[in-house]
């Protein structure tokens, strides 16, 4: 089962296209066999936070929390890698400031 902070490979269906695609996400939560994820991009020149080789990634990378979509568990094909605990508290806290000037 996927745990906040696991960097998961999952098949995507984009917004403009029907086309599935298997890419890399960061596990927000899980509930209800539905699995919440960020999207993760190797193209450098995105806004989001840095993810290295160094910490797990096949290149270096963004986490791009503006990208927040949902996926059945069934779409997960498997774990990649976890964030250490003080990324994954920087991606928390950084979504958790974005969220807050919603309201």
């Amino acid at each position: 089962m996927p745990k906040p902070g696991d960097v998961v490979l999952t098949r995507v269906q984009f917004t403009d296209t029907f086309e599935v695609k298997k890419r890399p996400a960061l596990v927000l939560f899980e509930e209800y066999d539905n699995v919440v994820v960020a999207g993760i991009t190797s193209n450098l020149e995105m806004k989001g936070t840095p993810l290295t080789k160094k910490e797990g990634a096949v290149k270096d990378s963004v986490i791009k929390l503006n990208y927040i979509f949902t996926v059945s568990k069934i779409m997960v094909e498997k774990t990649l890698f976890h964030l250490s605990e003080e990324k994954k508290r920087i991606v928390f806290d950084e979504l958790i400031s974005k969220l807050k000037y919603l309201s």
